[in-house]
């Protein structure tokens, strides 16, 4: 499947980024109607999955009690600033490798290191005795459903279920009710992209789980790296993947759905660059464009970990949930991005003017 959204990306240039730049630059919506469709399709998905009971929804990475505002209002802000002058969110930057994009790689080493070192490293320290001490606690659970279900007077998992299916309704109705949206590319990466985040949380949670683990006799999901359900994220998989490849002996580094997933989007991509005749080689232009990249990476890396996920990881994957926390963490992605672009018009109208 990642392959597949490796295809996906790079011939229909599905970016949120990039959605983010053509309103606030050129007040296109076509790329963001894209997301609201995609995020439409994902919210929908999820409901059913949970709903039937295909997954078990308090064991998602993004069930929890705890509503760490703080950490994604930072960390979103970080990773939205940090997408931007790297040119492109996880996603994008594994895109762009398999487009020849040398910039791309180094992006993906600094983030998948500075991803590390806020997993377990010294900005984990850092993140862990500050903003993640800053937290409400909600014992129902820290998702839309837990608000809803006082007034609709349901359970908060069953209020959480019908609302996945209404809003997620509404996402798909504010992006298929401009004629002009229905192209095929438009349609490919909305619902493509929509669709394969449905089946990761299907494989993560469903295919992916052991009842009894042979060595600990405990229920598992051995697709992740959590041991939770996951479905699409790109900087703790970034991550992740660099470990697995410098540890590769190491008989306790398995190959879980998240590497494979950034290793498959890579190759997606290629396959597509090269069959379209788009594949090139491209490097930095100057020194400042190096220092741009090497700061995103590092901010989208530690703000990425920070936020609990990225533009797919809280953007598609957690917001599908209706997690109080993906919420906070995409609206802080979008003004980090917003905040971006705009210095980034401003010195480029200095400089022109100069």
């Amino acid at each position: 499947m990642s392959f597949v959204l490796g295809v996906i990306s790079q011939r229909t240039h599905f970016c949120t980024m990039g959605a983010v730049s053509d309103v606030v630059n050129l007040g296109d919506w076509t790329r963001a109607r894209q997301w609201m469709a995609a995020v439409g399709v994902a919210m929908i998905g999820f409901a059913a999955l949970s709903g039937s009971g295909q997954i078990d929804v308090s064991k998602t990475l993004y069930a929890g009690s705890r509503f760490i505002w703080l950490s994604t209002l930072v960390g979103g802000f970080m990773f939205g600033y940090g997408m931007v002058i790297s040119s492109g969110c996880g996603n994008k930057t594994l895109v762009r490798i398999g487009g020849g994009n040398l910039k791309s790689v180094v992006v993906f080493v600094v983030m998948g290191v500075s991803g590390f070192a806020t997993l377990k490293g010294i900005t984990a320290v850092l993140r862990v005795n500050t903003v993640d001490a800053v937290a409400l606690d909600m014992p129902t659970g820290a998702h839309l459903g837990t608000l809803l279900s006082a007034v609709v007077g349901l359970n908060p998992d069953a209020a959480a279920v019908y609302a996945g299916f209404v809003l997620g309704a509404v996402f798909l109705a504010l992006a298929l009710r401009h004629k002009d949206f229905w192209r095929l590319d438009n349609l490919l990466a909305s619902f493509g992209v929509g669709t394969v985040v449905v089946v990761l949380w299907w494989i993560s949670g469903h295919f992916g789980f052991v009842a009894e683990h042979p060595e600990t006799l405990e229920a598992v999901y051995v697709a992740t790296n959590s041991g939770r359900i996951e479905a699409l994220t790109f900087v703790a998989p970034v991550a992740h993947t660099l470990d697995w490849l410098m540890f590769f002996s190491d008989k306790s580094k398995v190959l879980t759905a998240g590497v494979v997933s950034v290793v498959g989007i890579i190759l997606g991509a290629a396959a597509s660059a090269l069959l379209s005749k788009t594949f090139r080689w491209e490097s930095f232009a100057n020194q400042r464009d190096l220092a741009n990249h090497l700061m995103g990476s590092v901010l989208m890396g530690v703000g990425g970990v920070t936020a609990m996920g990225c533009t797919f990881g809280q953007g598609l994957s957690g917001i599908s949930t209706l997690s109080l926390n993906a919420f906070v963490a995409v609206a802080a992605i979008l003004v980090g991005a917003v905040v971006a672009l705009r210095q980034q018009a401003a010195r480029m109208e200095a400089s022109y003017c100069a």
